[in-house]
């Protein structure tokens, strides 16, 4: 709605003031806080938007209250995104009791300080590059591949259950590359796993996540600027990613994703 809201206002008049209050989650940390708006177009993900900060942001985590956990969860993995790529304290902090967070709705001293920094952290990378003129970007990551699956999946996936699928991916694509550990894959993955989140999706095949990485390299300039993580804080962008490569992610995935069924 904020995206609406805002691409609405960039365009009457030629632009008219307004102000953020987001109600969801994924508002809150992710969606009102840049300068973009946009909307979706058949199955095209924000392919009609523009370049238009809100003259404030107005954050009220009472909101989070009146919102289903499946959307708690939602906007939670924007917040994971984060702590992978950036920040290894608040990974931390999300590994420490992710139940009662969503059973909090995040309406905690604990909740806050983790909004706080998943917020802090995406302002960090965000300001510097409002205009987007670098296309290296970490808050990229998780959405190389998520566009195109969150558009086209069947049975539908909400944008941060794409997100989490794409991280996942992202993280095996990683270990291949040797760019992170079994260890720290793992801990993400269960992460995810705790906080109810996909790292699969029956829609998610090779073709389909090579349709993603080439709409994302033409977004990108021509480059797959694919943001792995190394390790859980940091990350790099690396180019190359092939089909192959693409199919041993997902075996890997649904290897891991058979073997949390089995412990269920």
């Amino acid at each position: 709605m904020t995206d609406t809201v805002g691409l609405a206002a960039s365009l009457y008049r030629r632009g008219t003031p307004y102000v953020r209050i987001p109600t969801t989650l994924v508002g809150m940390i992710d969606a009102a806080i840049g300068a973009k708006t946009g909307i979706n177009v058949g199955e095209h993900k924000n392919r009609l938007g523009t370049y238009y900060p809100a003259t404030n942001t107005l954050v009220d985590p009472q909101f989070l209250r009146t919102l289903p956990a499946r959307h708690v969860r939602n906007g939670m993995a924007e917040i994971i995104k984060m702590a992978i790529v950036k920040e290894p304290v608040l990974f931390k902090l999300l590994e420490s009791d992710p139940e009662g967070l969503i059973a909090a709705q995040l309406v905690s001293d604990d909740g806050q300080e983790i909004m706080n920094r998943a917020i802090t952290s995406m302002l960090e990378e965000l300001e510097p590059n409002l205009w987007e003129n670098e296309l290296r970007r970490l808050v990229d990551f998780g959405h190389t591949f998520s566009p195109r699956l969150e558009m086209c999946a069947k049975p539908p996936l909400l944008h941060g259950e794409a997100v989490a699928i794409d991280m996942a991916l992202c993280c095996a694509l990683a270990y291949g590359r040797g760019l992170i550990s079994a260890t720290d894959v793992k801990r993400i993955l269960n992460l995810l796993h705790r906080y109810s989140l996909p790292i699969t999706h029956p829609t998610c095949d090779v073709d389909l996540l090579q349709e993603g990485l080439e709409e994302s390299t033409r977004h990108r300039n021509g480059n797959q600027y694919c943001p792995l993580p190394v390790g859980i804080g940091a990350a790099e962008f690396v180019e190359g990613v092939t089909n192959a490569e693409l199919a041993r992610a997902g075996e890997l995935l649904a290897m891991f994703a058979q073997a949390e069924e089995a412990q269920v």
